[in-house]
């Protein structure tokens, strides 16, 4: 028996006990009570906040390598470390080509935490890493622009190993089909970054608002944004003396050091804002319908950040055809203001529901037409706690305007980073506990519908989805 054979023996016999007392209880959507419940504090609002706050224990350890250590790299890093050692996640090896930078803070970070198992053997090139680290590796976390993206995770589930990949999936849909298929050839689990889908406060909404309760009656419109203050946009610089070779950057795709640091801004590297930030809430749109578009009409431009490439402010909307009828979906992203932030707000016609994963509260709207005795089973069961005091009205209401919609909370926490659930689910689908809750077939149709955006701002009309595009 080769040593491959053995290792992958010995994979199977992971530990597979249930993983209901951690944050992966809520990552999986496994731990959402709905019991009996207090007025005060829900069955539901309880059991999150225990899980969330206690301590994780899984058993055999999972060997992982980060692939790309810059910003996005460093933020999932962390978000597994305060798992704990009680987790069993180790660190083996890192690979970035900053060496000055990116690598040497890692390197030491994981130097640092030798206690809990973590190696961090570091690597300019992602070859030699998988060369000489394959064998001793159950799983590579890739956080490179999203060019590269394609190449490195090819490469990873051909060496064997279990992918979680940042989003975009791809700057192209060639590049996320070959991930695709080769995700399917190896067998190997790819887990697309697309975090919301772990998110519990967004798992109970889906599953308690939308599919069991229906509370927001037939959704027919949905808008959301994500909005950033120009401060915020600023190009990165180096630190100096950090700067890379020409030699090293025309190496691995790129012209200069400043498009080294602000890929997203640049065609062929990644794809402008409305890929970058809008994909994670237009994947929203397409989980919480339970569709894909069949069109979309886009307005942008470079306004404003003149010496980039990639539109700085974008305007779209999605047709979307579900079950119930048809649902025009609008979305948004500035640099120039962040007015207003970042959510999501699904409106029917007996309710509507807003959402962000900024914030550690959503809140869901009573149509007033709907009687509140309507909404009573699913405030007893926890699913929603009603906010006092916020339904008065005028004397007189003009005839053009509606009242104040009652208001309900969503009584469950999101008290760990915005990645680390997601993380997790990967995780314990490695362990074979879970199913991954962003496969690579999901990820791939998020990419199709928002790289479909750039192509409708560039042409400057309405252009069409069909059923076909969204599979491989």
């Amino acid at each position: 028996m080769t040593q491959r054979q053995e290792q992958n023996k010995t994979k199977e016999k992971l530990n597979r006990r249930s993983f209901m007392h951690s944050t992966a209880a809520i990552g999986t959507g496994l731990f959402l009570a709905t019991g009996a419940c207090s007025k005060n504090e829900p069955a539901a609002a309880k059991a999150a906040s225990a899980a969330a706050s206690a301590p994780t224990t899984t058993g055999e350890d999972v060997n992982v390598a980060i692939l790309g250590a810059g910003t996005q790299g460093q933020v999932l890093m962390n978000a597994v470390m305060k798992l704990g050692k009680e987790s069993g996640i180790k660190f083996r090896a890192v690979c970035d080509i900053w060496e000055k930078q990116n690598l040497r803070r890692v390197s030491r970070t994981l130097d640092a935490y030798k206690i809990y198992g973590h190696k961090g053997t570091a690597y300019t090139d992602y070859r030699e890493m998988l060369d000489k680290e394959a064998d001793g590796l159950d799983a590579v976390i890739i956080a490179t622009p999203d060019f590269w993206h394609s190449e490195h995770t090819v490469a990873c589930l051909e060496a064997g190993l279990h992918v979680y990949c940042e989003k975009e999936m791809s700057n192209t849909l060639e590049g996320a089909s070959k991930m695709v298929n080769a995700a399917k050839k190896t067998g190997k689990l790819l887990q697309i970054g697309h975090q919301r889908r772990s998110n519990p406060r967004y798992i109970h909404c889906y599953e308690k608002f939308i599919k069991e309760a229906s509370l927001l009656g037939r959704i027919t419109t949905i808008n959301g944004q994500w909005n950033r203050s120009k401060s915020a946009c600023d190009d990165n610089v180096a630190p100096p003396g950090t700067e890379l070779d020409i030699a090293t950057l025309n190496k691995y795709g790129f012209d200069s050091m400043e498009q080294f640091l602000n890929w997203r801004w640049y065609k062929g590297k990644g794809g402008g804002p409305i890929v970058d930030l809008g994909s994670h809430q237009i994947d929203i749109y397409s989980w919480f319908l339970d569709a894909v578009p069949i069109s979309v009409m886009a307005s942008g431009g470079v306004d404003y950040w003149t010496d980039h490439e990639w539109y700085d402010n974008v305007m779209a909307i999605y047709e979307f055809q579900t079950k119930s009828g048809l649902v025009r979906a609008f979305y948004q992203t500035l640099t120039t203001s962040g007015n207003g932030g970042y959510f999501e707000m699904f409106m029917g016609d007996e309710g509507a529901l807003k959402m962000s994963e900024g914030v550690s509260k959503g809140t869901v709207y009573r149509e007033p037409a709907v009687h509140e005795g309507d909404w009573d089973e699913w405030v007893q069961k926890g699913y929603v706690v009603k906010k006092e005091g916020l339904e008065q009205t005028t004397t007189s209401v003009d005839a053009r305007t509606s009242p104040p919609p009652p208001s309900y909370s969503i009584p469950v926490p999101m008290d760990v980073p915005f990645h680390q659930p997601h993380l997790v689910n990967f995780f314990e689908a490695v362990r074979g506990n879970a199913e991954l809750n962003c496969p690579a077939e999901i990820g791939y149709e998020t990419a199709v519908m928002v790289l479909k955006v750039n192509e409708a701002v560039a042409a400057g009309r309405k252009l069409d989805f069909k059923p076909e595009d969204f599979h491989v």
